[in-house]
């Protein structure tokens, strides 16, 4: 059960539902929803990008980005069932977008895929970073989710990776990389606020 105690979150039963009217359960529930959505997002950006290019000679790193994607996905799948998270009613738009703006990109060529890649992952970076620091507040550490707080360390670190190898296989050279990144940044913020209570 979910308890809120000096402060913190505190998850007593691995059962119980994080839909108690109570301010920590609020933010448990938001965390586990908005990141289930992303992580499924990101799976299908990768597999829209691997319909593309995945016999080019970035295919396997594309390839490597997305096992991991497909494990970040299912553990937020765990946690959700865990947690007895609803999930965000826009899944089947997610599904879609992630799978189209990964596809688009990879058209578009090599760089503009690792374009996408760095647009897409700077954002949840920062968004994986807000939540950390959210956690951290709670004025009694021992009550916070650990298991949760080191899932978003991972999986933040994971995603800085895949960020940094979208630079290192120049996304800073793709044709309007300015403008292309600006624009899927704005998307996945949209996206992430509307997961998040949705």
């Amino acid at each position: 059960m979910l308890h809120l105690g000096r402060g913190g979150v505190r998850f007593a039963s691995s059962t119980a539902a994080a839909t108690a009217d109570t301010k920590a359960a609020k933010i448990l529930d938001s965390i586990i929803r908005v990141n289930h959505a992303g992580e499924l997002g990101a799976d299908r950006i990768y597999a829209g990008q691997m319909a593309v290019l995945g016999k080019s000679s970035v295919g396997p790193t594309i390839e490597h980005m997305w096992d991991q994607e497909k494990k970040h996905r299912e553990k937020f799948e765990e946690l959700i069932r865990k947690y007895r998270v609803r999930p965000t009613a826009l899944l089947p738009i997610w599904n879609v977008a992630g799978f189209v703006l990964g596809a688009g990109t990879a058209l578009m060529g090599e760089k503009a895929a690792m374009a996408c890649t760095v647009a897409v992952e700077t954002v949840i970076v920062e968004h994986y970073n807000d939540q950390l620091r959210a956690l951290m507040e709670e004025k009694n550490q021992d009550d916070v989710d650990q298991e949760l707080l080191e899932t978003i360390k991972k999986f933040r670190d994971e995603e800085q990776e895949h960020h940094d190898t979208g630079i290192d296989l120049g996304a800073e050279q793709a044709p309007l990389y300015d403008a292309l990144t600006k624009i899927i940044k704005a998307g996945c913020k949209t996206a992430i606020a509307i997961s998040k209570v949705v």
